[in-house]
Protein backbone atom coordinates (compact mmCIF):
# COMPACT_ATOMS: atom_id res chain seq x y z
CA UNK A 1 0.00 0.00 0.00
CA UNK A 2 2.63 2.20 0.84
CA UNK A 3 4.72 1.22 -2.56
CA UNK A 4 1.42 1.91 -4.26
CA UNK A 5 0.75 6.04 -2.49
CA UNK A 6 4.79 6.59 -2.77
CA UNK A 7 4.46 6.02 -7.29
CA UNK A 8 1.27 7.72 -7.22
CA UNK A 9 2.92 10.55 -5.39
CA UNK A 10 6.03 10.33 -7.57
CA UNK A 11 3.62 10.50 -10.77
CA UNK A 12 1.79 13.21 -9.84
CA UNK A 13 5.03 15.14 -8.58
CA UNK A 14 6.65 15.07 -12.17
CA UNK A 15 3.82 15.67 -13.91
CA UNK A 16 3.58 18.77 -11.99
CA UNK A 17 7.37 19.31 -12.92
CA UNK A 18 6.11 18.51 -16.64
CA UNK A 19 3.98 20.85 -16.84
CA UNK A 20 5.66 23.75 -15.41
CA UNK A 21 8.59 22.69 -17.43
CA UNK A 22 6.21 22.87 -20.47
CA UNK A 23 5.33 26.11 -19.31
CA UNK A 24 8.31 27.84 -19.36
CA UNK A 25 9.78 26.77 -22.23
CA UNK A 26 7.54 29.14 -24.69
CA UNK A 27 9.70 32.24 -22.30
CA UNK A 28 12.35 30.98 -22.61
CA UNK A 29 12.27 29.96 -26.99
CA UNK A 30 11.02 33.50 -26.87
CA UNK A 31 14.08 35.12 -25.38
CA UNK A 32 16.05 33.11 -27.87
CA UNK A 33 14.37 34.26 -30.88
CA UNK A 34 16.48 35.97 -33.35
CA UNK A 35 15.06 39.21 -34.21
CA UNK A 36 14.42 39.64 -37.92
CA UNK A 37 15.59 42.64 -40.14
CA UNK A 38 14.29 42.88 -43.50
CA UNK A 39 17.42 44.90 -45.41
CA UNK A 40 15.61 45.66 -48.94
CA UNK A 41 17.98 47.26 -51.46
CA UNK A 42 19.32 47.42 -55.27
CA UNK A 43 21.55 44.73 -55.32
CA UNK A 44 21.07 44.69 -59.12
CA UNK A 45 20.45 47.55 -61.85
CA UNK A 46 21.94 51.06 -62.22
CA UNK A 47 21.62 51.58 -58.62
CA UNK A 48 23.13 48.63 -57.31
CA UNK A 49 26.32 50.55 -55.95
CA UNK A 50 23.47 51.52 -53.47
CA UNK A 51 22.94 48.35 -52.19
CA UNK A 52 26.35 47.19 -52.50
CA UNK A 53 27.46 49.67 -50.10
CA UNK A 54 24.38 49.66 -47.85
CA UNK A 55 24.90 45.45 -47.21
CA UNK A 56 28.71 46.17 -46.52
CA UNK A 57 28.05 48.69 -44.08
CA UNK A 58 25.24 46.10 -41.94
CA UNK A 59 28.11 43.60 -42.18
CA UNK A 60 30.96 46.04 -40.84
CA UNK A 61 28.83 46.70 -38.21
CA UNK A 62 27.97 43.55 -37.29
CA UNK A 63 31.63 42.70 -37.56
CA UNK A 64 32.64 45.00 -35.39
CA UNK A 65 30.01 44.99 -32.39
CA UNK A 66 28.79 41.47 -33.03
CA UNK A 67 25.58 40.09 -34.11
CA UNK A 68 23.83 39.44 -30.89
CA UNK A 69 22.58 42.54 -28.75
CA UNK A 70 20.34 42.31 -25.44
CA UNK A 71 20.33 38.83 -25.31
CA UNK A 72 18.67 38.75 -29.34
CA UNK A 73 20.91 37.44 -32.01
CA UNK A 74 19.82 39.54 -35.29
CA UNK A 75 19.20 38.44 -37.98
CA UNK A 76 19.37 40.22 -41.72
CA UNK A 77 17.56 38.97 -44.62
CA UNK A 78 18.57 40.55 -47.69
CA UNK A 79 16.45 41.62 -50.57
CA UNK A 80 17.19 42.78 -54.03
CA UNK A 81 14.21 45.08 -55.14
CA UNK A 82 16.37 46.35 -58.18
CA UNK A 83 16.18 49.75 -57.51
CA UNK A 84 13.20 50.78 -59.74
CA UNK A 85 9.83 49.46 -59.09
CA UNK A 86 7.35 50.30 -56.51
CA UNK A 87 5.37 47.53 -56.47
CA UNK A 88 8.28 44.96 -56.02
CA UNK A 89 9.62 46.45 -53.16
CA UNK A 90 6.13 46.32 -51.76
CA UNK A 91 5.72 42.96 -52.31
CA UNK A 92 9.11 42.31 -50.91
CA UNK A 93 8.26 43.81 -47.54
CA UNK A 94 4.69 42.53 -47.20
CA UNK A 95 6.70 39.21 -47.68
CA UNK A 96 8.70 39.75 -45.42
CA UNK A 97 6.15 40.70 -42.67
CA UNK A 98 4.14 37.76 -43.14
CA UNK A 99 6.38 35.10 -43.88
CA UNK A 100 9.17 35.69 -42.78
CA UNK A 101 8.12 37.45 -39.68
CA UNK A 102 10.58 40.36 -39.46
CA UNK A 103 10.51 42.66 -36.64
CA UNK A 104 12.01 45.89 -38.81
CA UNK A 105 12.35 46.67 -42.08
CA UNK A 106 15.37 48.59 -43.30
CA UNK A 107 17.39 50.02 -46.51
CA UNK A 108 15.29 51.54 -49.20
CA UNK A 109 17.32 53.02 -51.98
CA UNK A 110 15.19 55.38 -53.19
CA UNK A 111 11.42 57.29 -52.88
CA UNK A 112 9.17 56.03 -54.56
CA UNK A 113 10.41 52.55 -52.86
CA UNK A 114 9.78 54.01 -49.59
CA UNK A 115 6.54 55.52 -49.96
CA UNK A 116 5.77 51.94 -51.46
CA UNK A 117 6.99 50.25 -48.48
CA UNK A 118 4.98 52.73 -45.99
CA UNK A 119 1.73 51.34 -46.01
CA UNK A 120 3.53 47.64 -45.02
CA UNK A 121 5.19 49.06 -41.84
CA UNK A 122 2.17 50.85 -40.88
CA UNK A 123 -0.26 48.25 -41.24
CA UNK A 124 2.53 45.75 -39.50
CA UNK A 125 3.27 48.31 -36.70
CA UNK A 126 6.78 47.59 -37.81
CA UNK A 127 9.65 49.92 -37.42
CA UNK A 128 11.20 51.09 -40.99
CA UNK A 129 14.30 52.69 -40.90
CA UNK A 130 15.11 54.77 -44.18
CA UNK A 131 18.57 54.80 -44.55
CA UNK A 132 19.01 55.88 -48.30
CA UNK A 133 15.93 57.84 -49.82
CA UNK A 134 16.40 61.50 -49.22
CA UNK A 135 13.07 63.59 -49.98
CA UNK A 136 11.67 65.39 -47.09
CA UNK A 137 8.02 63.67 -46.40
CA UNK A 138 9.40 60.38 -46.24
CA UNK A 139 8.88 60.10 -42.12
CA UNK A 140 5.19 61.27 -42.30
CA UNK A 141 4.17 58.73 -44.79
CA UNK A 142 3.88 56.03 -41.64
CA UNK A 143 4.40 56.62 -38.20
CA UNK A 144 6.79 53.82 -38.08
CA UNK A 145 9.52 55.47 -40.34
CA UNK A 146 12.70 56.62 -39.17
CA UNK A 147 14.94 57.90 -40.94
CA UNK A 148 19.49 57.64 -40.85
CA UNK A 149 20.74 58.94 -43.94
CA UNK A 150 19.00 62.65 -45.05
CA UNK A 151 17.12 64.71 -46.61
CA UNK A 152 18.15 66.55 -49.96
CA UNK A 153 16.23 69.80 -48.59
CA UNK A 154 18.72 69.20 -45.66
CA UNK A 155 22.16 69.39 -47.84
CA UNK A 156 20.71 71.43 -50.87
CA UNK A 157 19.92 74.33 -48.28
CA UNK A 158 23.34 75.41 -47.30
CA UNK A 159 24.49 75.15 -51.11
CA UNK A 160 22.34 77.82 -51.65
CA UNK A 161 23.30 79.68 -48.85
CA UNK A 162 27.10 79.50 -49.84
CA UNK A 163 26.16 80.21 -53.83
CA UNK A 164 24.44 83.83 -52.37
CA UNK A 165 27.61 84.22 -49.84
CA UNK A 166 30.59 83.99 -52.96
CA UNK A 167 28.60 86.43 -55.42
CA UNK A 168 27.29 84.43 -58.03
CA UNK A 169 24.09 86.09 -59.55
CA UNK A 170 22.83 83.51 -62.05
CA UNK A 171 22.10 79.33 -62.04
CA UNK A 172 20.17 77.45 -63.68
CA UNK A 173 19.00 74.30 -61.62
CA UNK A 174 19.51 70.71 -62.91
CA UNK A 175 18.07 67.78 -61.46
CA UNK A 176 17.00 64.60 -62.27
CA UNK A 177 12.71 64.14 -62.00
CA UNK A 178 11.50 62.42 -58.97
CA UNK A 179 10.67 63.43 -55.50
CA UNK A 180 14.37 64.11 -54.14
CA UNK A 181 15.21 65.96 -57.18
CA UNK A 182 12.00 68.31 -56.86
CA UNK A 183 13.03 68.68 -53.13
CA UNK A 184 16.04 70.02 -54.19
CA UNK A 185 15.08 72.91 -57.12
CA UNK A 186 12.34 73.84 -55.01
CA UNK A 187 14.63 74.39 -51.84
CA UNK A 188 17.62 76.05 -53.80
CA UNK A 189 15.30 78.42 -55.96
CA UNK A 190 13.72 79.91 -52.89
CA UNK A 191 16.80 80.00 -50.39
CA UNK A 192 18.41 81.79 -53.87
CA UNK A 193 16.38 83.83 -54.87
CA UNK A 194 14.70 85.00 -51.55
CA UNK A 195 19.10 86.60 -50.49
CA UNK A 196 18.67 88.64 -54.43
CA UNK A 197 19.82 85.78 -56.86
CA UNK A 198 18.49 84.75 -60.56
CA UNK A 199 17.42 81.19 -61.31
CA UNK A 200 17.88 81.08 -65.27
CA UNK A 201 15.81 78.15 -66.06
CA UNK A 202 14.83 74.93 -64.32
CA UNK A 203 15.65 71.91 -66.04
CA UNK A 204 14.33 67.96 -65.18
CA UNK A 205 16.15 65.29 -66.81
CA UNK A 206 14.48 61.46 -66.73
CA UNK A 207 15.24 59.32 -63.72
CA UNK A 208 15.41 56.12 -66.29
CA UNK A 209 18.03 56.09 -69.02
CA UNK A 210 18.86 59.86 -68.93
CA UNK A 211 20.61 61.32 -72.04
CA UNK A 212 22.02 64.98 -70.19
CA UNK A 213 23.92 66.29 -73.14
CA UNK A 214 21.00 68.15 -74.70
CA UNK A 215 20.11 69.44 -71.75
CA UNK A 216 23.54 70.38 -71.00
CA UNK A 217 24.09 72.30 -74.50
CA UNK A 218 21.04 74.65 -73.34
CA UNK A 219 22.46 75.56 -70.05
CA UNK A 220 25.83 76.46 -72.15
CA UNK A 221 23.99 78.31 -74.87
CA UNK A 222 22.10 80.02 -71.26
CA UNK A 223 25.43 81.09 -69.97
CA UNK A 224 24.15 81.61 -66.10
CA UNK A 225 27.17 81.73 -63.88
CA UNK A 226 26.94 78.43 -62.48
CA UNK A 227 25.29 75.42 -62.80
CA UNK A 228 23.20 73.61 -59.36
CA UNK A 229 22.79 69.83 -60.08
CA UNK A 230 21.59 66.79 -58.26
CA UNK A 231 21.48 63.61 -59.51
CA UNK A 232 20.85 60.23 -57.92
CA UNK A 233 23.85 58.24 -56.62
CA UNK A 234 26.00 56.37 -59.46
CA UNK A 235 25.23 59.23 -62.39
CA UNK A 236 27.68 62.00 -61.06
CA UNK A 237 30.28 60.33 -63.46
CA UNK A 238 27.66 60.83 -66.81
CA UNK A 239 27.02 64.21 -65.55
CA UNK A 240 30.83 65.52 -64.76
CA UNK A 241 32.01 64.08 -68.41
CA UNK A 242 29.53 65.48 -70.16
CA UNK A 243 29.73 68.67 -68.24
CA UNK A 244 33.64 69.10 -69.63
CA UNK A 245 32.92 67.30 -72.96
CA UNK A 246 30.31 70.12 -73.85
CA UNK A 247 32.57 72.75 -72.74
CA UNK A 248 30.74 74.16 -70.26
CA UNK A 249 33.74 74.70 -68.13
CA UNK A 250 35.63 75.84 -70.64
CA UNK A 251 32.39 78.40 -71.36
CA UNK A 252 33.30 80.13 -67.44
CA UNK A 253 29.93 78.36 -65.93
CA UNK A 254 30.70 77.03 -62.50
CA UNK A 255 29.02 73.35 -61.10
CA UNK A 256 27.72 73.29 -57.46
CA UNK A 257 25.64 70.70 -56.63
CA UNK A 258 24.96 68.12 -53.46
CA UNK A 259 27.29 65.78 -52.60
CA UNK A 260 25.13 62.63 -54.63
CA UNK A 261 27.00 64.12 -57.35
CA UNK A 262 30.37 63.69 -56.28
CA UNK A 263 29.40 59.77 -54.25
CA UNK A 264 32.83 58.99 -52.97
CA UNK A 265 32.01 55.47 -54.67
CA UNK A 266 32.67 57.27 -57.75
CA UNK A 267 35.50 59.50 -57.46
CA UNK A 268 38.24 57.38 -58.99
CA UNK A 269 36.18 57.05 -62.00
CA UNK A 270 35.44 60.43 -62.32
CA UNK A 271 38.68 61.69 -61.63
CA UNK A 272 40.05 65.39 -62.47
CA UNK A 273 37.03 66.18 -63.99
CA UNK A 274 35.82 67.15 -60.46
CA UNK A 275 38.42 69.16 -59.35
CA UNK A 276 37.05 72.50 -57.94
CA UNK A 277 33.74 71.58 -57.29
CA UNK A 278 31.72 72.95 -55.06
CA UNK A 279 29.21 70.44 -52.73
CA UNK A 280 26.92 70.62 -49.85
CA UNK A 281 26.69 67.61 -48.00
CA UNK A 282 26.92 65.39 -44.79
CA UNK A 283 29.65 62.95 -45.42
CA UNK A 284 33.13 62.52 -47.29
CA UNK A 285 35.34 60.09 -46.99
CA UNK A 286 37.74 62.78 -46.41
CA UNK A 287 35.95 63.94 -42.66
CA UNK A 288 38.77 64.19 -40.43
CA UNK A 289 37.10 62.37 -37.73
CA UNK A 290 39.16 59.50 -36.01
CA UNK A 291 36.26 57.73 -36.37
CA UNK A 292 35.38 58.02 -39.84
CA UNK A 293 39.56 57.34 -40.48
CA UNK A 294 38.63 53.74 -38.61
CA UNK A 295 35.40 53.41 -40.48
CA UNK A 296 37.20 54.16 -43.82
CA UNK A 297 40.05 51.27 -43.39
CA UNK A 298 37.95 48.91 -42.14
CA UNK A 299 35.24 49.54 -44.38
CA UNK A 300 37.79 49.12 -47.64
CA UNK A 301 39.29 45.83 -45.79
CA UNK A 302 36.27 43.93 -45.56
CA UNK A 303 34.89 45.15 -48.92
CA UNK A 304 37.70 44.45 -51.24
CA UNK A 305 38.82 48.15 -51.21
CA UNK A 306 35.74 49.83 -51.61
CA UNK A 307 35.51 53.98 -50.50
CA UNK A 308 32.55 54.04 -48.56
CA UNK A 309 30.32 56.75 -49.23
CA UNK A 310 27.07 58.55 -47.75
CA UNK A 311 25.25 55.65 -48.63
CA UNK A 312 27.05 53.36 -46.33
CA UNK A 313 26.89 55.59 -43.41
CA UNK A 314 22.96 55.63 -43.27
CA UNK A 315 23.06 51.91 -42.90
CA UNK A 316 26.17 51.93 -40.30
CA UNK A 317 24.11 54.45 -38.03
CA UNK A 318 20.57 52.46 -39.02
CA UNK A 319 22.69 49.26 -37.62
CA UNK A 320 23.44 51.60 -34.52
CA UNK A 321 19.87 52.83 -34.27
CA UNK A 322 18.57 49.69 -34.07
CA UNK A 323 21.07 48.01 -31.74
CA UNK A 324 20.79 51.15 -29.38
CA UNK A 325 17.25 51.37 -29.32
CA UNK A 326 17.21 47.12 -28.24
CA UNK A 327 19.37 47.92 -25.76
CA UNK A 328 16.91 50.17 -24.18
CA UNK A 329 13.73 47.69 -24.58
CA UNK A 330 16.02 44.86 -23.01
CA UNK A 331 15.75 42.77 -26.18
CA UNK A 332 11.82 43.33 -26.26
CA UNK A 333 11.17 44.19 -30.31
CA UNK A 334 7.27 44.81 -29.91
CA UNK A 335 7.33 47.82 -32.87
CA UNK A 336 5.73 50.50 -30.81
CA UNK A 337 8.53 50.09 -27.99
CA UNK A 338 11.21 49.92 -30.31
CA UNK A 339 10.33 52.62 -31.99
CA UNK A 340 9.68 54.66 -28.95
CA UNK A 341 13.48 53.86 -28.16
CA UNK A 342 14.62 55.18 -31.17
CA UNK A 343 12.72 58.71 -31.20
CA UNK A 344 15.29 61.28 -28.94
CA UNK A 345 18.80 58.86 -29.48
CA UNK A 346 21.89 61.10 -30.38
CA UNK A 347 25.50 59.81 -30.42
CA UNK A 348 28.92 60.33 -32.62
CA UNK A 349 28.62 59.51 -36.02
CA UNK A 350 31.40 58.27 -38.30
CA UNK A 351 30.00 61.22 -40.04
CA UNK A 352 29.76 63.65 -36.87
CA UNK A 353 26.98 64.20 -34.21
CA UNK A 354 23.47 63.16 -35.20
CA UNK A 355 20.63 62.75 -33.04
CA UNK A 356 17.10 61.15 -34.31
CA UNK A 357 14.43 64.11 -33.90
CA UNK A 358 11.70 62.44 -31.62
CA UNK A 359 8.60 64.50 -32.85
CA UNK A 360 9.48 64.22 -36.72
CA UNK A 361 11.63 60.32 -36.63
CA UNK A 362 13.90 62.46 -39.00
CA UNK A 363 17.61 63.08 -38.36
CA UNK A 364 19.34 66.11 -37.30
CA UNK A 365 23.20 66.57 -38.09
CA UNK A 366 26.15 68.46 -39.48
CA UNK A 367 25.90 69.67 -43.52
CA UNK A 368 29.43 70.11 -44.89
CA UNK A 369 30.65 72.44 -47.47
CA UNK A 370 33.66 70.83 -49.47
CA UNK A 371 35.67 70.94 -52.57
CA UNK A 372 36.72 68.28 -54.71
CA UNK A 373 41.13 68.17 -54.81
CA UNK A 374 43.24 65.63 -55.65
CA UNK A 375 44.99 64.60 -52.15
CA UNK A 376 47.54 61.73 -52.10
CA UNK A 377 46.94 60.72 -55.42
CA UNK A 378 42.77 60.31 -55.32
CA UNK A 379 40.26 62.58 -55.48
CA UNK A 380 37.89 63.26 -52.33
CA UNK A 381 35.78 66.29 -51.18
CA UNK A 382 37.61 68.32 -48.73
CA UNK A 383 35.85 70.07 -45.70
CA UNK A 384 35.94 73.77 -45.75
CA UNK A 385 32.56 74.79 -44.09
CA UNK A 386 30.29 73.41 -41.37
CA UNK A 387 26.64 74.06 -40.89
CA UNK A 388 26.04 72.44 -37.28
CA UNK A 389 22.91 70.39 -36.13
CA UNK A 390 21.26 71.20 -39.42
CA UNK A 391 17.22 69.78 -39.11
CA UNK A 392 14.94 69.06 -42.31
CA UNK A 393 14.02 72.44 -43.32
CA UNK A 394 11.08 71.17 -45.48
CA UNK A 395 10.30 72.28 -48.65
Amino acid sequence: MTKHVNDTRRKVLMGSVATLTTGLFPAVAFAADSLKVGLIVPMSGPFASTGVQIEGAVKLYQQKYGNTVAGRKIEIILKDDGGLAPDVTKRLAQELVSRDKVDVLAGFGLTPLAFATAPVATQAKVPMIVMAAATSVIPQRSPYIVRTGFTLAQVTAPMAEWAKNNKIKSVITFVSDYGPGLDAEKVFVKRFTESGGKVLETLRTPLRNPDYAPFLQRVKDAKPEALFVFVPSGEGAAVLKQFTERGLADAGIRLICTGDVLDDDLMASIGTAATGVISSHHYSAAHPSPENKEYVSAFSKLNKGLRPNFHSVGAYDGMHLLYEALKKTKGESNGDKLLAAMKGLNWTSVRGPISIDPETRDIIQNVYIRKAEMVNGGMYNIEFDTVENFKDPGV
